[in-house]
């Protein structure tokens, strides 16, 4: 070895050693989740008195009243999301009840999914570019896209969608990600048995919609993933509870935001029970718009439908303060997330216009 390369080298191990030091999070791991067009209002209320038991929005009458009913709104939010009100709120953090003034807004003003993702995902809204849901490769980069753009993530970043639109809004082509959305069958050379089974169950089970498929196939393709893979950069966005709504069925958008509740449990104790992930990773939990609160409106949203632009953050991981549900008042943004999963790993995001990352979420290493 000349001495040159040698100087390199000692540089190379200088350099990470430096690096080692500064970084002060616990944080290793990512994994993001979403919910298309899961309200506040159940989240933090519970089944809706007006839809609850309404025949014109579920099948049959009082089906509902014994799982998902009760007069106190915290014992029904603990109906419908019992992981999120017996875990998070003692072990993380939760973001969005705004009958106490605890406000999480979209900045995009459309309040629809293609400009909901593209926001939470790259730190910003387009509302000049992304105006539609239509299949156009996202101009803007993701913090997935950046991330794996970095020697230390690189091949290591995955998506998981119920929607078909997902490889166009992380831009697959351009970025690298493998992007398993839609219909998309597991491709790689060498599949799982479960895969394998999830390949040939997803042919045979198609589902009520054209572009969205059933959560039950995103959720184990994910979890597959991370049993077999091991993703440090993993993003898995649940589809269903959207468009039972805008089907008008509140009793399949209950069963269904329970049973995403169901998912996000097994998915925190698949990560804590395995070495690699275990006390390492942050599970944020958000979603891309809300929906009206008549009964009219609750099936949309968008611009011209009052509280659609309002949303809500879970978070949970070692770098998180257990605050559990946030009753101080204030303003937050989806927009923030981006920035603040690169402070989770240590990193400084390097989108100039992108928020400023959620303090609070991180607070615990800030005050060091």
């Amino acid at each position: 070895m000349n001495s040159f390369k040698f100087i390199l080298l000692i540089l190379l191990f200088f350099n990470q050693g430096l690096f080692a030091q500064s970084k002060t999070t616990k944080t290793e791991h990512v994994v993001l989740v979403t919910l298309d067009g899961l309200r506040w209002q159940e989240l933090f209320q519970g089944a809706d008195s007006l839809f609850v038991d309404d025949t014109g929005m579920i099948k049959n009458h009082g089906s509902l009243l014994e799982e998902f009913w009760h007069t106190d709104p915290k014992v029904r939010r603990a109906k419908l999301f019992p992981f999120v009100w017996g875990t998070i709120s003692q072990q993380g953090q939760i973001y969005g009840n705004r009958y106490l003034g605890v406000k999480v807004d979209t900045q995009n003003k459309l309040w629809f999914s293609y400009p909901g993702y593209n926001e939470l995902l790259s730190g910003s809204a387009d509302d000049i570019r992304i105006r539609s849901n239509d299949k156009v490769p996202n101009p803007n980069k993701t913090f997935l896209e950046y991330l794996n753009e970095l020697p230390a993530y690189q091949n290591k970043v995955m998506a998981f969608g119920g929607w078909d639109v997902f490889p166009f809004i992380i831009n697959e082509t351009r970025s690298g990600i493998p992007v398993n959305a839609g219909f998309t069958s597991a491709n790689r050379s060498s599949l799982s048995e479960t895969e394998k089974l999830l390949n040939r169950l997803q042919e045979e089970i198609r589902g009520p919609w054209e572009s969205v498929r059933l959560d039950p196939f995103t959720h184990h393709y994910a979890l597959e993933a991370i049993r077999s893979q091991k993703p440090s950069i993993l993003y898995i966005a649940y589809g269903e509870t959207d468009d039972w709504a805008h089907d008008g069925r509140y009793d399949e958008y209950l069963k269904s935001a329970k049973q995403t509740d169901a998912y996000l449990k097994e998915l925190w104790e698949t990560i804590q029970s395995d070495p690699y992930y275990q006390n390492k990773t942050t599970l944020l939990i958000t979603v891309d718009h809300g929906r009206g609160s008549t009964k009219a409106s609750w099936k949309s949203h968008g611009a011209d439908v009052p509280g659609a632009g309002q949303v809500w953050l879970l978070a949970i991981g070692p770098d998180t303060p257990p605050l559990g549900e946030i009753v101080e008042e204030g303003q937050w943004y989806s927009a923030m997330l981006p920035r603040t999963i690169f402070g989770l790993l240590g990193l400084d995001y390097p989108e100039t216009k992108a928020a400023p990352e959620w303090k609070e979420i991180l607070r615990q290493t800030n005050s060091k």
